[in-house]
């Protein structure tokens, strides 16, 4: 009896396996069609595989991981499932080919706090498109990129050289004049009027959007994103709220000064074209849907923190990068006396500093000033490289992995200003030069900053040399980023000489 039992239980149990095999192709028969998700490492419960990667340089993480799983890849940030994109051909098929697919907004929480949804940047649908159309065209009007806005930089070129001039000779490391000038500059296009470098608001203003860069690229603020009632318990939340609120009071003062002297006949600015705009639709009884408070409040906060932070640390960088390398500084330095002399560089003079030209863009690539690309979010369900990815899913187009596409530069890693030029010596564009990202999401003010690194590198190299400080090496100063969520360099003393 006890025998029958026990052969039984074996047939009970083969047939529990047939039925769970049969159930297993059918299922797979019934899902053949669907195509599989992106590779990556297998997360864990409730923290996915945030144990995987290193917070505090999350591009490197996902970099390495790029190399095991393949360009297209995802990892899990806790609950949720993101999606990397990396290298030149990737990045620039999802975000040019299939634009639309890829071209949404990932709102965290933390860009929640700075934006709460409104402005140019970090918003989604009709208010994003209205408001990104209305700047553009605003800009082109103030001529963004255009002679007018070359003669404000290079009237901001002067105040910043008479700077730079007090320390002539000594031991400087108060680089905070080239983010006010950097400021000036689209403060003058938003505003109508620049500030001085003392004024105790201006300072605030440009002070905090530095921090408000900084902190949200921190290690504790991926995690807020992840478990966002972690907020109140991390002071880099508290303290990025802060700093949002602070130049929110300030600027809300300063376009309230803009209204009450508003001329509908002189457009004086971004903001009075804003306001002049919305006071049509009203007279013709138009729906005013996109045209109110917040959305200027939060595309001016937009365009101050992108006309500041990332130009004026490439700044940084590009005289940081001529004080490690003199015999590159020597070369500019002669090529900027044989083409211009003593008088003022222009934007035309651009074609003409070919060498320069390539120095600048060899800054912009190895400085890598965002490593990766303000957070995507695909628009739809896409099948992209054979992978399915959902609508929603956040994506992070990976710029370091181009800018230091081993198939594409020669010397990644290297400071080569020959990766821009030719064999004869001109300047040659590459296509994986993407600092400024690519797509309908691209830097807005492309055009802007292009001008500013050019005229004030530029002038400054007309004027200055630059060395490290007595006792200190060209090996010794520190090419290491300070890392937030853009890269800028570490505050260290350098030496600025009047050149005769």
């Amino acid at each position: 009896m006890f025998e029958d039992q026990q052969s039984w239980t074996s047939v009970s149990l083969f047939g529990v396996f047939v039925a769970l095999l049969l159930l297993h192709l059918l299922h797979s028969n019934f899902n053949s069609d669907k195509k599989p998700e992106p590779p990556g490492p297998r997360p864990v419960p409730l923290f996915g595989n945030l144990f995987q990667l290193n917070l505090k340089r999350l591009d490197q993480s996902l970099l390495n991981l790029s190399k095991k799983y393949g360009p297209v890849f995802q990892v899990s940030f806790g609950p949720q499932k993101v999606v990397v994109l990396a290298g030149y051909r990737t990045v620039r098929q999802a975000l040019v080919n299939q634009a639309v697919e890829f071209g949404n907004r990932e709102i965290t929480p933390a860009f929640f706090v700075i934006n709460k949804g409104y402005g140019l940047v970090l918003s989604n649908g009709d208010s994003w498109k209205e408001m990104r159309r209305f700047a553009l065209a605003t800009l082109r009007d103030f001529g963004m990129g255009k002679k007018m806005s070359e003669e404000i930089i290079i009237e901001e070129c002067n105040y910043l050289i008479k700077e730079f001039e007090q320390f002539e000779g000594h031991i400087f490391d108060k680089t905070k004049a080239v983010h006010y000038a950097v400021t000036n500059v689209i403060s003058a296009l938003m505003f109508g009027k620049r500030f001085e470098y003392k004024d105790p608001v201006f300072q605030a203003v440009v002070d905090r959007d530095n921090e408000i860069i900084h902190l949200v690229g921190t290690a504790s603020l991926w995690l807020y994103n992840v478990f966002p009632w972690l907020g109140p318990f991390l002071k880099n939340c508290r303290d990025l709220i802060k700093n949002v609120e602070g130049n929110k009071v300030d600027v809300r003062k300063i376009i309230a000064d803009l209204k009450k002297t508003l001329n509908p006949e002189v457009c004086r600015c971004f903001v009075d074209a804003f306001l002049i705009r919305r006071k049509h639709l009203e007279d013709s009884e138009n729906k005013i849907l996109h045209y109110h408070d917040d959305n200027l409040l939060y595309s001016v906060l937009n365009l101050l923190q992108g006309g500041n932070d990332t130009t004026a640390n490439t700044l940084k960088w590009s005289l940081l990068y001529m004080t490690k390398y003199p015999l590159i500084q020597a070369r500019v330095q002669e090529e900027l006396s044989r083409v211009v002399g003593s008088r003022q560089v222009q934007t035309e003079d651009r074609k003409n500093l070919p060498y320069t030209d390539a120095v600048i863009h060899e800054t912009q690539r190895l400085a890598n000033i965002l490593p990766m690309a303000i957070l995507h979010a695909t628009s739809k369900d896409v099948t992209f490289q054979g992978y399915f990815i959902s609508e929603g899913t956040t994506v992070v187009p990976l710029l370091t992995s181009v800018l230091y596409d081993e198939s594409e530069w020669e010397s990644p890693h290297s400071f080569n200003p020959s990766h821009f030029l030719d064999k004869e010596g001109k300047f040659i564009r590459r296509d994986a030069f993407i600092p400024f990202s690519a797509g309908r999401r691209a830097c807005i003010g492309e055009s802007l900053a292009r001008m500013e690194l050019f005229l004030f590198f530029t002038s400054l190299l007309q004027h200055f040399r630059f060395t490290p400080p007595p006792g200190v090496s060209e090996d010794e100063l520190d090419l290491t980023p300070v890392v937030g969520f853009t890269l800028c360099p570490r505050p260290q003393n350098l030496c600025v000489v009047r050149r005769n």
